[in-house]
């Protein structure tokens, strides 16, 4: 039987295909070459492909520059630098999630454009809560697509969680009214609701997401406790729009990042610390449930510079 790989060693593997971009590229540049300007130059542009995104990938060229310049340079030593920068970056936004249990429930809600991964990032967390014991309720707040609804049910199946569910294009803010006073009745710990994720006319989903705070609110005025955007890393750069959109639509206070694993662009999430300075709770790099784990900037800074 094949022993399952550790976090780590699934990390290094999910971000295999951002860190060779990387890596390679600095290999190729700095075959013992004195550090000029022109090396600095391509090793911008090599950090910008890799969706560091330019203001990033220069500040990071720039400070990694000014002790270096004119001196001989390994690639070791470029990658060893850089992951270092990266850490430095990253550290202030890793930060795990916690329920509070002085909220019961404590109630998330899951946003993120359709596809980026929410229905299954809920039933990860799901896993993982009632693995500790805890209780949890999964609602079907995404009543416009059949699936989601399905794929949640399924989630509820797998883990042991109650699902509150309604008929397709149902009102979501009463579904999710529904479910927090079901939970609140059952004695729940913590209650995943799904929302729509339809982008193409944000002025409707703005009014659906202001609708069930409003909702959930009038049963509880603290409600939800957390808003947590879920990000597809395939996306690269528009992961960007993305955080500014739903950002300007409701609260978010997090972010979970999936799909590393699918990715050349695991670079975005060091674009996305350094511009927003969100909370990165969780990292995904594949199907499984263990492959949803707590983000540490350390650890994802050496993979993705192909350091063990």
């Amino acid at each position: 039987m094949t022993e399952k790989l550790g976090w780590l060693a699934r990390l290094r593997g999910g971000l295999s295909r951002s860190t060779s971009k990387i890596s390679d590229g600095i290999t190729d540049l700095f075959t013992k070459r004195k550090l000029d300007q022109g090396v600095l130059d391509e090793l911008e542009e090599l950090l910008i492909a890799a969706d560091l995104g330019p203001s990033t990938s220069a500040r990071l060229v720039v400070d990694f520059g000014k002790s270096r310049f004119g001196k001989d340079v390994t690639d070791d030593e470029v990658r060893q630098a850089l992951s270092a920068q990266i850490s430095e970056i990253l550290a202030p936004c890793a930060k795990p999630f916690e329920i509070d249990p002085a909220h019961k429930p404590f109630v998330v809600l899951m946003v993120g454009v359709n596809g980026a991964g929410k229905t299954t990032t809920i039933g990860k967390i799901a896993k993982q809560y009632t693995d500790v014991g805890l209780k949890v309720m999964l609602a079907a707040g995404d009543t416009f697509r059949a699936a989601a609804i399905s794929q949640l049910q399924v989630w509820g199946e797998r883990t042991g969680c109650p699902v509150v569910s309604g008929a397709s294009n149902s009102d979501a803010a009463a579904l999710a009214y529904r479910a927090l006073e079901r939970a609140k009745e059952e004695n729940i710990d913590l209650l995943l609701i799904d929302t729509a994720g339809r982008l193409q006319n944000k002025t409707d989903l703005m009014q659906e997401l202001s609708k069930i705070k409003r909702v959930l609110q009038k049963l509880d005025p603290e409600t939800p406790q957390a808003t947590l955007l879920v990000l597809d890393a395939t996306t690269g750069q528009n992961a960007h729009a993305q955080v500014e959109v739903f950002r300007d639509l409701t609260t978010v206070t997090g972010l979970i990042v999936t799909k590393l694993d699918g990715s050349a662009k695991g670079g975005v999430l060091v674009a996305l610390a350094d511009k927003f300075k969100l909370p990165i709770h969780a990292i995904g790099v594949g199907e499984g449930i263990e492959d949803l784990q707590p983000f540490k900037a350390e650890d994802f800074a050496r993979s993705l510079m192909g350091l063990e």
